[in-house]
């Protein structure tokens, strides 16, 4: 799922109001049944979609100890989340305790907005997955919560996999995979020649990163001698696997390339894709949900997606963090709710959707489950963006998605991949 961070506005006002806030130790001292707060939670749309039942327990479970506490769950988008959550935190009325994309994190740690936690309040925290706990971590200190991971993996459609090579089983190599896509885009462009057998959106930088992670190449390495961040993408390894990219965006995409994969669900949906590369809950939304075509159940597989060299293709690890607001009144509250929704027994509602866990005991048993195991396999393997304090920002992802576009359109990899470093290292070392 894509995180895009938007530029924060009036962040210094809200750093005002955050210094001088804080959990309300008084209030924290009552008796759990003398408590009379209102407790807002912000939660993405998957929560209420794919597990309200889990919703609905925790809070019944945390009334138990605070029965006069009101929990207000306010179910958010993706899209303009980050944007709300600006404006909130520079007034009065903002979340007790809000979840985060795993790539938004850094930003508000830096802003001091998100409360510190301690890890030893979680059940789980002595097993949480790395990749997760390290993008709440900064300097030491954690400051969110583990919530769930995610990886993508390839989301095909079964009928028009075979239609196209006698076999609904997702081809394991990538040479036997792309003659496959090959025979696919054969099949459909009898039917529609805007339908695309693997449908690579042109700005989907976090597909294009897999495969320079795939060639050995990373967005950015930490010097240790000057102790700062460099981008790397104008290295042979990164710009190979840039052009691997292009050159499948430019083959298989029939419809428009210069778009990003916010709706890809939506294209294979429609039949528009025999494959996509997604999060592996977004099977679930191709055929359920607002935008899903009930048709397709049972018609929608998972498999992991082969890369080059004879080996997976390596996956961007996803997921969502949870965390208190430093100014809130009631973070001792907020602890306590996260603590619920995130232990042993609330993993396990998810785990049992095929959701990925926030910890490697719970994950194991996934690997070897036919449903899970292209996605639970994924993360041990998967990479991230560079941990760096500068990289919590806009110019970013923009600037990826800017670099493929000119190479899509035709400037050379090396000089967009020169330029893409030189926009990356002006920006990578700020702090906020």
């Amino acid at each position: 799922m894509k995180r895009k961070l938007i530029a924060a506005i009036g962040v210094a006002g809200m750093l005002v109001s955050i210094a001088a806030c804080g959990s309300d130790d008084k209030a924290s001292s009552k008796d759990p049944k003398d408590r009379k707060d209102n407790l807002t939670v912000w939660l993405m749309g998957e929560a209420r979609t794919t597990w309200p039942e889990l919703v609905k327990d925790v809070n019944a479970e945390f009334n138990k100890k605070y029965p006069n506490v009101k929990v207000d769950v306010q179910y958010q988008q993706w899209g303009d989340k980050v944007k709300k959550l600006d404006t909130a935190l520079g007034g009065d009325k903002f979340p007790d305790v809000v979840e985060l994309g795993n790539t938004e994190t850094m930003q508000y740690i830096l802003n001091g907005a998100l409360g510190e936690i301690d890890a030893k309040k979680y059940e789980n925290s002595d097993t949480w997955i790395k990749g997760l706990k390290d993008t709440c971590s900064y300097e030491g200190k954690l400051y969110c919560v583990p919530y769930y991971a995610s990886a993508r993996v390839a989301v095909y459609n079964k009928d028009m996999l075979k239609a196209g090579t006698g076999s609904d089983a997702l081809p394991q190599t990538e040479d036997e995979f792309l003659k496959g896509m090959d025979k696919v885009a054969a099949e459909l462009a009898k039917k529609d020649k805007r339908a695309s057998s693997l449908y690579y959106p042109g700005r989907y930088w976090y597909a294009a990163m897999s495969y320079v992670a795939a060639y050995g190449g990373q967005i950015a390495k930490y010097d240790e001698g000057s102790k700062e961040w460099k981008a790397s993408l104008s290295t042979p390894e990164a710009q190979q696997g840039l052009t691997h990219f292009v050159d499948l965006v430019k083959k298989y995409n029939k419809a428009d390339q210069t778009k990003d994969e916010q709706d890809h669900a939506n294209v294979m949906a429609n039949e528009k894709a025999a494959v996509i590369y997604g999060q592996a809950w977004e099977a679930g939304s191709v055929t359920t949900g607002e935008n899903g075509n009930p048709k397709l159940e049972g018609k929608i597989g998972t498999a992991g997606m082969p890369g080059p060299n004879g080996k997976a293709l390596p996956s961007f690890i996803g997921g969502s963090d949870l965390a208190t607001i430093s100014k809130s009144k009631n973070q001792d509250l907020g602890e306590e709710w996260i603590s619920l929704f995130t232990n042993a027994k609330s993993m396990e509602v998810l785990a049992a959707k095929n959701i990925l866990p926030n910890n490697e005991k719970q994950l194991e048993p996934l690997k070897s489950k036919p449903e899970t195991a292209p996605i639970a396999n994924a993360v041990p393997d998967a990479w991230f963006t560079p941990i760096a304090p500068g990289w919590a920002s806009i110019e970013k992802e923009e600037t990826l998605e800017k670099m493929l576009l000119e190479i899509l359109k035709g400037t050379s990899v090396a000089d967009a991949t020169k330029k893409a470093d030189a926009e990356i290292n002006g920006l990578i070392n700020k702090k906020a």
